[in-house]
């Protein structure tokens, strides 16, 4: 998930540059919609993984 979040981000940089404000505004929305779900992700396996170890 962390992968798609840094393409996106690269398509926004990319769109950015070359003037194309929509496509970039889209593309960084959604980079920050999957990076806040891998935090999430991130988090909760975390949480379940130190309970499970005691």
């Amino acid at each position: 998930m962390l992968y798609w979040t840094l393409v996106f981000l690269v398509v926004a940089l990319i769109a950015g540059l070359f003037g194309f404000g929509g496509v970039a505004s889209a593309s960084a929305g959604i980079a920050k919609i999957l990076f806040g779900i891998f935090i999430v992700l991130f988090l909760v396996s975390l949480v379940f993984g130190a309970m499970r170890r005691r």
